[in-house]
């Protein structure tokens, strides 16, 4: 079966040892997945792959056969307009330079999903019941594998509760 990146379906690479990252970024050249620690430590690379946060880096390609992987490209179209977490991204200045952007934001969406299932976190007071309500320190915690060497990091957790907090409205 082919990977579904994007809606688009493309062929697994030849060589086992391809990362996703790699094939995103040099095969396919879809390059706002970025690459910072290449070892999973800092989230840049991170992409949603059916509904779930994935370190492409750490990632093989060929263990996405027959999964939809969705990359920042996916999020809006260049005349379309931008994804509410993009433009929360732009009003609190979640950014700086900009290069962990795409994996803060990948990451985030697929947060969402998360609590909208009642996963629970490190910090989640209940685990019978899962997170009630978005509390900082829930956002935090759940973004903690994403680092930002700015320190935008008050921007992009004031971000994603100003996404979420207009998806509830």
């Amino acid at each position: 079966m082919p990977i579904v990146i994007n809606g688009a379906e493309h062929p697994l690479p030849d060589d086992n040892r391809v990362s996703l990252l790699d094939l995103l970024r040099e095969r396919i050249g879809l390059t706002g997945t970025k690459m910072g620690c290449n070892q999973g430590a800092c989230g840049a690379c991170t992409v949603i792959v059916d509904g779930t946060r994935v370190l492409s880096c750490l990632t093989l390609a060929v263990q996405m056969d027959g999964c939809a992987v969705r990359t920042i490209e996916d999020l809006a179209s260049e005349d379309g307009p931008l994804h509410p977490l993009q433009h929360a991204f732009i009003e609190h200045d979640g950014f700086q330079c900009g290069y962990c952007t795409p994996g803060q934001i990948c990451s985030a969406i697929a947060m969402v999903e998360e609590l909208q299932r009642g996963d629970p976190s490190y910090v989640t007071v209940d685990l019978v019941v899962g997170p009630k309500g978005v509390m900082r320190q829930e956002i935090r915690e759940r973004m903690s594998g994403n680092l930002c060497r700015c320190g935008a990091h008050n921007g992009i957790v004031e971000a994603i509760e100003d996404m979420l907090s207009g998806e509830a409205a």
